[in-house]
């Protein structure tokens, strides 16, 4: 018996047959499912994220190819579907992406629009369960189980009518996937994008994986995918023929999740909002930089980003780390950590220039970031130090002039080592 209903009106379809519209609205959006009453393990993905929020505010972008990134050292953050089938994928170098899509439209991100609209959607999934994990500011694991009776209608109906809601209210459309475990329904979520609705249950899941790829598989890179070709095997279902003990001699704590998830199974649950591990920022040059005042001017830029996200968090840091990233790409690590946890820009950037100045030895660099990790509440931030007297003073000026940001804007007011 296979269940159906409309994504549209939601009304359910009784008599379902291939190629049906909706008997009541005639939308062709149909889903049906033999286990479509029984799965409530969710994922959504909100569609070219970042792309859809600047479409959706500025219209006329609509029927242009879009890519969110800039500079011509810099990668794409994300592009529109019109883009991809140029060839230009997220991550990509920028100058290759303008090469295979030369009309494109160019934006650099604005991260604070595309949060908003993140918070926003977030109410939606908040008001279908309290079982949401965020993986990014795009997209979210949901459990709905035992949710049915709190909404009146099964999982199926209540995600695809939020769906509709946050296309018509936010103006961003989504992808969801429903199975009846986490690997299981962000791969679904995959299946049938933008605005789609995909549904693995466990009848067809072993013969579904199949034939699919061994990067289908989440935790399966680049690395792990070259070393697994060289050894013959390219599709899950040479992976469901193999037992568990030659994978893991094979791939160690990796050949489990290869074992079980190429069968269908993944015994992980869905953990609400994990605690933030690390915050940072990084900017990469258009011209690669040794000179070390040059370098200076960029970490203080960073350092009040990153201080400004702390705070707007409630957090403060003990662990601070630099990266470096030299022009032939070598990747250079510095931290430290202090004796308090600190949000204070001021902090940030005295003790990011201490970990800068011995690696400015004549290197040029085309990127550097600054991040942290080892938090707090911002209870603790900042505490007065009897052996520092400045630091009291510091700190009191910065409070004073985020003040007078918050009141009048972020560039109201500066310190002077923003311009020297």
């Amino acid at each position: 018996m296979v269940s159906a209903f409309c994504r549209d009106c939601l009304n359910d379809i009784e008599e379902y047959q291939s190629n049906t519209s909706c008997p009541k609205c005639a939308s062709p959006r149909i889903i049906s499912h033999s286990e479509l009453d029984q799965l409530s393990i969710a994922h959504i993905d909100c569609d070219a994220f970042y792309a859809s929020v600047e479409k959706r505010d500025n219209p006329e972008l609509n029927s242009k190819p879009l890519i969110i990134g800039g500079g011509k050292r810099g990668v794409v953050s994300t592009c529109c579907y019109i883009a991809r089938t140029y060839g230009v994928r997220s991550a990509m170098p920028m100058y290759q992406a303008i090469k295979l899509c030369p009309n494109a439209t160019v934006i650099p991100p604005s991260m604070n629009k595309y949060s908003e609209a993140s918070k926003l959607i977030r109410v939606y999934f908040d008001h279908l369960t309290p079982a949401v994990e965020p993986i990014s500011i795009d997209e979210a694991f949901l459990d709905l189980t035992g949710t049915e009776k709190l909404h009146g209608m099964p999982p199926a109906k209540i995600l695809a009518q939020t769906a509709k809601k946050i296309s018509v209210e936010i103006g961003i459309t989504v992808s969801v996937g429903l199975s009846y475990n986490k690997f299981l329904a962000k791969l679904a979520s995959d299946l049938d994008k933008p605005n789609g609705f995909s549904i693995i249950g466990k009848q067809e899941a072993k013969t579904f994986l199949t034939k699919q790829p061994i990067s289908k598989i989440w935790g399966v890179g680049k690395v792990l995918n070259k070393k697994m070709t060289r050894a013959g095997i390219t599709q899950i279902g040479q992976l469901q023929q193999m037992a568990l003990k030659k994978l893991v001699q094979d791939y160690g704590i990796m050949g489990e999740r290869l074992y079980y998830f190429s069968r269908g199974e993944d015994s992980r649950n869905i953990i609400p909002q994990q605690k933030t591990k690390s915050v940072s920022n990084e900017t990469t040059f258009n011209e690669d930089i040794k000179d070390y005042n040059t370098l200076k001017k960029h970490l203080w830029a960073l350092c009040e980003k990153l201080s400004a996200r702390l705070k707007e968090k409630h957090l403060s840091a003990k662990t601070i780390s630099l990266k470096l990233k030299t022009s032939n790409f070598r990747t250079i690590s510095r931290s430290l950590t202090l004796n308090d946890p600190t949000q204070m820009a001021d902090t940030l950037y005295e003790q990011g220039k201490f970990l800068l100045k011995p690696e400015c030895k004549g290197l040029e660099y085309r990127l550097i970031g600054i991040g942290v990790s080892k938090f707090f509440d911002d209870q603790f931030s900042d505490l007065p130090d009897l052996l520092d007297t400045g630091k009291e003073k510091k700190i009191k000026t910065e409070r004073a002039m985020d003040k007078i940001r918050g009141k009048f804007g972020k560039d109201i007011i500066n310190k002077g080592r923003k311009f020297t």
